[in-house]
């Protein structure tokens, strides 16, 4: 190591003073060297993309629930002991199918009885008949009195009469034997079953099981008053559809909103408590993925297609409260802008307010620019596209 041996201090201060200078002197050239070295940096490299403009339309997001358009709680119309469950618990059934069978011997016994009630009755009535044939030849021979003729044609109405009231009867018993087979009466698919074999089933009481219809089905949702004021205003104007407006629905386990429908019902009151207007829409469901009772994300078509001016969300920065994006300015250098946005739409953001149609916004490599104006290298790309694959590389590299 070298060793630098300084004059005795008896040679004086003016020595020193140089060596302070010139070290000055070198340190200063430093500073100078490094300032020029981030002078000669190049600019970043960003992608550019051209501001998107297109006929959009404007959805308002809700939230909701599946509910099946028809759904029946089967209970039995006759009374007696459940014989056999005649269904899979579960399984789709179609309009009729059989589900339960109750004992149906009483049933039939009724039944076998009203039919010989029925075959008396007839009987009765073909012997009234023909007395009355014979009390009509009779009386026109003054061989009877008018009495004795007007009894047996009362007897012969009264023989007719209960002809029908067996009648009646036969059709109430076999009308009863019928209910024993306790059939879907829609289409859908069917519930567990809360009745097994061996248990009493009350007529109109006990509960055997429930079926609801699958296709199509309701999405029930709520909107709030000022919404719902602002669909009334649009509907004054012709901007929206009074009715059958577009809905779109997503599941909680699905990207986007893959099930398009309209709405078919609003109710007509508002909800005091909440402040909130129920509105139906109807889906079809021909695969059974929307089962009744799940939660539903809803999009409601808000008004007819109208022009917007798009940009993607990853060239939108923050600025406390103000949202602004850095577009292509003079000499390549990067020029910020405040926007006022909208909603999403098809993964880009609306800008309501702040660009026009002719710029160019910096989407990707936008965390290099670290102040307005300051020069860039732009790549040109659409708006909406990933950044190019040297941006890429060059981005992994410096991390």
């Amino acid at each position: 190591m070298t060793h630098i041996a300084f004059p005795p201090r008896s040679i004086g201060h003016p020595l020193l003073a140089l060596a302070a200078g010139v070290s000055i002197a070198l340190a200063i050239a430093g500073c100078g060297s490094q300032a020029a070295t981030n002078e000669a940096m190049p600019p970043p490299q960003v992608s550019v993309a051209p501001v998107l403009s297109k006929q959009v339309r404007q959805w308002d997001d809700f939230t909701g629930r599946v509910a099946a358009v028809e759904t029946v709680e089967l209970r039995p119309r006759v009374s007696g002991y459940v014989e056999r469950v005649a269904y899979t618990e579960g399984q789709l059934v179609g309009k009729g199918d059989l589900l339960f069978v109750i004992d149906q011997r009483r049933y039939q016994a009724e039944l076998d009885r009203a039919l010989a009630e029925l075959e008396r009755a007839r009987s009765e009535a073909r012997l009234a008949e023909t007395q009355h044939a014979r009390a009509q030849a009779l009386i026109e021979a003054k061989a009877i009195s008018r009495e004795e003729f007007e009894t047996r044609r009362a007897a012969t109405a009264q023989g007719h009469a209960m002809v029908r009231a067996a009648e009646a009867a036969v059709a109430s018993a076999r009308l009863d034997l019928q209910f024993t087979q306790v059939r879907s009466p829609i289409s859908g698919r069917a519930g567990r079953a809360l009745v097994t074999a061996g248990n009493l089933a009350q007529a109109d009481a006990t509960l055997l099981t429930t079926v609801v219809s699958l296709d199509p089905v309701h999405v029930y949702f709520e909107t709030d008053e000022q919404t719902y004021l602002r669909y009334n205003a649009l509907a004054r104007g012709g901007e929206r559809a009074r009715s059958e407006n577009a809905v779109r629905v997503g599941l909680a386990n699905e990207d986007g909103h893959p099930h398009a429908g309209t709405i078919d019902f609003i109710d007509n009151q508002a909800d005091a408590g909440t402040g909130t207007v129920r509105a139906r829409a109807v889906l079809p469901n021909p695969d059974g993925v929307l089962t009744p009772g799940l939660f539903a994300r809803v999009q409601l078509e808000g008004r007819h297609a109208a022009e917007a001016l798009l940009v993607d969300d990853k060239a939108v920065l923050t600025d406390q409260d103000r949202k602004y994006v850095y577009v292509l300015g003079p000499d390549d250098t990067a020029v910020r802008k405040d926007v006022d946005l909208g909603r999403s739409v098809e993964g880009l953001r609306v800008v309501r307010a702040g660009l026009n149609e002719h710029d160019r916004v910096v989407v990707h490599g936008v965390q290099k620019v670290f102040f307005p104006g300051m020069p860039v290298a732009p790549t040109t790309i659409a708006m909406g596209d990933p950044a190019p694959a040297l941006q890429v590389a060059s981005a992994a590299g410096v991390q």
